[in-house]
């Protein structure tokens, strides 16, 4: 079952926390995250291996070369350092992935030079390019792969035991082979993300508006005006809220059908859209009932404003089936908040009680209240 909306978030376990840190649930984008956890897994998994292996050459089990030991230790810090700023910056998830590659690809080429006797070293060149090409991406993923086969051919032969160049030229032909593979793999992995990331914001677009008029809905224009309001109250500037509703709307219903009644409100909300600036909000917040906020606009705007749109609905005179056209007129309400002032909930009490005022003085006018 889904988490009920409003509730605060589940607390997260006690390692979960340790290891990835408080903030990455402030990493708004998806990809973004999932590549700070990829990166912090790997350095975690970088750090312990090396510890392990370096505690296997102090012990004897696994003699390693002492300056490639100094290395793997050096490592072993500078990787846990790198995991904790990342703990505390996840933003900076793609510039340390940059630094943590660079330092892998350090010790690689120490691993080259120094450890002749391990013979499948050049496998961690292998091992380094999957996480290359999720983490920094195709271009980046093709750029290492290309610096790790220069340092296949060049650091092999600096070292006591270099390889034989049948070796290196089957080594070279199963990295590009595999970056190649990698390419393709990731390459479709974010055309898919894409299209996903677009297939979620249209169908949040279409969740936002009524599926009659094709403006806000009710939901989405509370959310949207609260949003608005709050730049409004924070800059000091005025704002308005209209009230629209219908006049008799439900004897056009009862007298000529419900399509009838559906083409007058697609029509009057298409006259409220032309009329209203862009920067306006506007919705369908009720059967024949709309809002509009007004930013930026103050009682002397808001007024004339009003009346000029109570005056181009009743001229309005739609058109039904049939070609009959109908005698359309709406009441309505004003109410506005000077520098910023008050709330939107009460503003839009107010709004709607200058709109059933309008209703109760005869209804076709206009009404303000504040």
């Amino acid at each position: 079952m889904a988490e009920t909306e409003g509730l605060p978030p589940k607390p997260r376990p006690l390692l979960t926390r340790l290891i990835f840190g408080a903030r990455q649930a402030h990493l708004g984008d998806e990809l973004l995250a999932f590549k700070f956890r990829f990166l912090v897994a790997l350095m975690l998994a970088g750090a312990s291996a090396n510890a392990l292996l370096a505690l296997g050459s102090h012990s004897g089990h696994n003699v390693i070369a002492p300056t490639h030991l100094r290395v793997m230790e050096a490592f072993v810090v500078v990787a846990l350092l790198l995991w904790w700023v990342l703990r505390l910056c996840p933003q900076r998830t793609q510039t340390l992935a940059w630094i943590f590659e660079a330092l892998c690809l350090l010790e690689f080429a120490s691993a080259m030079v120094f450890v002749p006797d391990d013979e499948l070293r050049l496998l961690w060149y292998y091992i380094n390019l999957p996480g290359v090409f999720i983490m920094l991406g195709l271009r980046a993923g093709w750029a290492i792969s290309a610096l790790s086969l220069v340092c296949i051919w060049t650091l092999a032969s600096l070292s006591g035991a270099p390889y034989s160049t049948h070796a290196v030229a089957t080594g070279s032909t199963a990295l590009l082979a595999l970056a190649l593979t990698l390419h393709v793999l990731v390459a479709r992995a974010l055309s898919f993300h894409r299209r996903m990331q677009a297939a979620s914001r249209e169908l949040e677009h279409l969740a936002s508006l009524d599926p009659l008029t094709g403006l806000l809905n009710a939901r989405a224009f509370r959310v949207q005006s609260e949003a608005c309001a709050a730049s409004m109250q924070r800059s000091g500037l005025d704002y308005a809220v209209l009230f629209i509703d219908l006049d008799h709307f439900k004897s056009i219903n009862d007298h000529h059908g419900h399509a009838a009644g559906d083409e007058v409100l697609r029509a009057v909300a298409e006259l409220l859209r032309a009329r209203l600036r862009r920067s306006d909000l506007l919705g369908r917040i009720g059967g024949e009932e709309f809002a509009a906020l007004l930013p930026d606009t103050g009682a002397a705007g808001a007024l004339p404003l009003a009346e000029a749109l109570r005056q181009a609905v009743q001229a309005l005179r739609p058109a039904i089936e049939g070609g009959q056209r109908i005698e359309v007129t709406a009441s309505i309400g004003v109410a506005t908040a000077t520098s910023g002032t008050g709330t939107l909930d009460a503003l839009i009490r107010r709004a709607d009680s200058a709109m059933y005022a309008a209703k109760q003085a005869g209804r076709n006018r206009v009404t303000a209240l504040g």
